[in-house]
């Protein structure tokens, strides 16, 4: 369909809804302001459905073409960019949607180098599921692309949809690394920079794999709260594994088990910081505080007046002291 005939397509539809009845009251005010959303709406609508008729159209006058494929001819591609959920609320509507109305956007493919007549698929995983759940054809563009173009062309797809999570993206950006893609193709496929690709591969170095599958996509966490766990599990990478392993914890959403997580984490972190050293006396003289890889201790200077001050005057000594100590162990 060429980007006028959608265009056309869509007045039709809007000159199609029925006219209010005569005998209705009106309301100028509110016939006015509803005129104007329906008009901004159908503008948005008419502007969405131009740009994909003129991508798609575009695509196939650039040597791109358009098949009915066998989904089990399309295998997926090596490195997955999304978290497996019990429950796909959206997957769900999505089959609802093409059973219905057929599918509107053809997935990306590539012929499989090593198959003649099979493809590996860049992006459109939830419409290839879709189309084998329902005994269908998926509608796919085919277009020779390298290793390198096509996890780029996978990452940009998610990324233009903004539907992956921090963690997927991630987790993704991992995967990428250890598969090794140079990271030039991952900051391209993530449309990010040097700096954030570094973070993002960070947090999914520092909590163990088994945790964020179990943890989940969480869709609403960011960075902030994902580094937190990693600040928390690298102090006691144990005691996260007894947190996901408990069985309320399978009853929550992921958003939910992440904050679990924390919460348990940060709940130890707290019990920790309240070691109090006493002296032989008995006097409350300073408080302990553990969090991570981190050791605080804060003098009560009316307990031990001065102590602080000689103390670190020794450290060089105390210091050489505990490496002597320990060398003979």
């Amino acid at each position: 369909m060429s980007r006028r005939d959608t265009v056309n397509s869509i007045f039709m539809r809007k000159a199609d809804t029925p006219a209010p009845s005569a005998g209705v009251e009106k309301n100028p005010d509110r016939v006015r302001t509803g005129a104007v959303s329906a008009m901004g709406a159908s503008l948005q609508e008419m502007t969405e459905a131009a740009r994909t008729a003129g991508r798609l159209q575009a695509q196939i006058s650039s040597g791109f073409s358009v098949l009915e494929i066998d989904p089990a001819d399309i295998s997926n591609s090596s490195i997955s960019d999304r978290i497996p959920v019990e429950r796909d609320v959206d997957f769900d509507a999505l089959v609802t949607s093409i059973a219905e109305h057929g599918q509107k956007v053809p997935i990306l493919v590539r012929p499989d180098p090593q198959m003649e007549g099979h493809y590996q698929i860049a992006y459109g995983r939830r419409r290839l599921r879709a189309a084998a759940k329902l005994g269908l054809k998926v509608k796919a563009i085919v277009q020779s692309l390298s290793d390198n173009e096509l996890v780029i062309a996978q990452g940009k797809e998610n990324l233009d949809r903004q539907d992956l999570s921090f963690i997927e993206k991630a987790l993704f950006a991992h995967r990428l690394e250890e598969a090794g893609y140079p990271r030039d193709v991952i900051i391209a496929a993530l449309s990010t920079d040097k700096a954030d690709l570094s973070r993002y591969i960070s947090v999914a170095r520092g909590v163990p794999q088994t945790v964020i599958l179990a943890i989940g996509p969480a869709p609403k966490a960011g960075r902030a709260r994902w580094l937190a766990l990693v600040d928390a599990v690298s102090s006691s990478p144990m005691k996260v594994e007894a947190i996901i392993e408990d069985d309320a914890f399978a009853d929550l959403d992921s958003d939910q088990r992440l904050q679990r997580v924390l919460s348990k984490m940060t709940a130890r972190d707290t019990k920790k910081a309240r070691d109090i050293w006493k002296t032989r006396q008995g006097q409350k003289a300073a408080q302990i505080e553990r969090s991570g890889n981190k050791t605080r201790i804060t003098f009560d200077e009316r307990m031990v007046p001065e102590f602080a001050d000689y103390l670190t005057t020794r450290l060089d000594e105390l210091f050489d002291e505990f490496g002597a100590v320990r060398s003979q162990r």
